[in-house]
């Protein structure tokens, strides 16, 4: 297996704003051969980091989402034995053959790629607790042994493993152990800033100084069951372009405006609508005292 230290280094990339903790996070994993664990809220940009890591330093990227009901053997290799037994009713002459019917996880291509790879392994969270307990032997030695054909499957080069968590619920500590971990803050209002210019170049500064206050104003929000992210600013940002809001609009004290025009974009429950909704109603009814 190889397993030499890299050189390479991550500095951001033209779409994707890093901070100077993120740049770091991401150079420590790479010079101590670690997993790389990111949490944050969602929507602040940790699948994405995973995207432009790989872009930066030039290699592929690998995804493997986790769902609830995602095994960790599934990442390694799968049997399909149905199949075989299938074409053995047939008398297909493969079935001679038991590698037919082994199905590579993201894993294992990962190990066996031509050139060392980002693997980004998307919410582990969502599985079991097992899980993340599953995968340290081979996270650790780089590899794992297929019993059906009887071979050892090594790394040939290490990947940069990026595992993203929205802290559904807690990870093991053998396996927090084993990697390097970085916490993605919610961005101020100057990376804010950054950030829409990337995706908004020639947006207007008196649209953009609105809907950052307006947008910030609803995070302040105490009680709200789930607070607008990042990436449904973004989202919010198109539409008022595509629709030609003008600034003036998300912060009108007009009793019929009672809340930012296509506020669906940012509030996705109703619940909060409520709760933002009657927090205008009280303050109105305070400047009238």
């Amino acid at each position: 297996m190889t397993a030499s230290t890299n050189p390479q280094r991550f500095a951001g990339t033209d779409r994707y704003v890093a901070t100077q903790d993120l740049t770091l996070a991401v150079n420590a994993a790479l010079t101590l051969q670690r997993p790389l664990l990111v949490k944050g809220e969602p929507g602040t940009g940790k699948t994405m980091l995973a995207e432009e890591v790989a872009a930066s330093l030039g290699r592929p990227l690998l995804q493997w989402h986790i769902k609830s009901t995602t095994k960790a053997h599934q990442g390694l290799y799968e049997y399909d034995a149905v199949s075989r037994l299938r074409d053995s009713q047939l008398g297909d002459e493969k079935v001679r053959d038991i590698r037919n019917y082994i199905v590579q996880g993201v894993l294992w291509q990962a190990f066996t790629a031509d050139e060392p790879v980002v693997l980004l392994i998307d919410e582990i969270d969502k599985a079991d607790i097992e899980f993340p307990n599953d995968l340290l032997r081979e996270l650790d030695r780089m590899e794992f042994h297929v019993y059906e054909t009887r071979e050892t499957i090594s790394a040939r080069h290490r990947p940069l493993v990026i595992i993203t968590s929205n802290n559904e619920k807690d990870l093991p500590d053998a396996f927090l152990r084993r990697c390097f971990f970085h916490y993605i803050q919610f961005p101020d209002r100057d990376t804010l800033a950054q950030i829409v210019d990337v995706h908004y170049p020639n947006l207007k500064q008196e649209l953009l100084s609105a809907a950052l206050d307006a947008f910030l104003r609803m995070r302040e929000i105490p009680g709200l069951k789930k607070k607008p992210s990042t990436s449904e600013l973004l989202d919010w940002l198109k539409l008022l372009l595509a629709e030609d809001i003008p600034p003036e609009a998300l912060h009108s004290r007009d009793n019929d405006a009672a809340i930012p025009p296509l506020h669906g974009a940012l509030l996705k429950n109703e619940q909060d609508v409520h709760l933002f909704e009657r927090l205008l109603f009280m303050t109105r009814g305070s400047r009238r005292g």
